[in-house]
């Protein structure tokens, strides 16, 4: 049922955007939400555009600005920006006036969260990681457990499984094979079905480089074959 503010009773817009793709695997708003994702990350602000219009008949609306804040992470500030620029003008939603990602006196909290977040992602190679990105700067090591996974990827307002069939869609459209590598391994491990991962590179093939929709299928086929063996 339509609200009068132009809703449905689940926080969507009413639809009135450009077609979405069907793509096995994945509802309506689950390709909207892996499409969104991937502009932003690897597209120009036409794209951007079209992918929020659409998003706005498809995504609950909180669900859209968390794919838009966690981008920050995988496609810098400038591009998350132009997407939340562009949100509040076709949507109409004033940002909230406080938000829980103010608060820098829960350091320690994102801290603990985040640890527990990378290792659901990471799994039995997650010691390793932090080994080798503690070798690369400690700075980045605590930056990627506070910040990345702690602030941003532990936030409620999104559970970590659409987050990573998200994070896939963008590091696939920016052509980032080993950050995909990855959140191939890390979607699965957060309860990703194969199916959904599968159509979530599908749903974003139009985003990606010539020769890597079929590369990025064969990897994801070995990241299948690694986690059941």
């Amino acid at each position: 049922m339509t609200q009068s503010d132009g809703t449905t009773g689940n926080g969507m817009m009413t639809p009135g955007a450009g077609t979405l793709p069907n793509v096995a695997g994945l509802d309506a708003a689950h390709v909207a939400m892996v499409r969104l994702a991937a502009a932003i990350a690897g597209a120009g602000e036409p794209a951007v555009r079209e992918a929020l219009a659409q998003a706005l008949g498809a995504v609950p609306h909180e669900w859209v600005e968390e794919v838009i804040l966690q981008s920050y992470l995988f496609a810098g500030f400038p591009r998350t920006l132009n997407a939340a620029r562009e949100w509040r003008r076709l949507s109409g939603r004033a940002a909230p006036v406080t938000d829980e990602g103010e608060r820098f006196d829960r350091a320690a909290q994102w801290s603990a969260a985040g640890e527990a977040t990378c290792r659901v992602v990471y799994g039995a190679t997650y010691e390793r990681l932090r080994h080798n990105i503690r070798a690369l700067h400690p700075a980045l090591d605590a930056w990627m457990i506070v910040e990345g996974y702690g602030k941003v990827l532990s936030r409620p307002q999104l559970d970590l499984r659409r987050r990573e069939l998200c994070i896939v869609a963008a590091c696939a459209a920016a052509g980032q094979d080993r950050q995909l590598h990855a959140h191939l391994h890390g979607a699965l491990h957060a309860g990703a079905s194969v199916e959904e991962v599968i159509g979530t590179l599908a749903a974003v093939t139009d985003y990606m480089a010539p020769g890597n929709p079929a590369r990025y299928r064969l990897l994801l086929e070995r990241v299948v074959h690694q986690d059941v063996h």
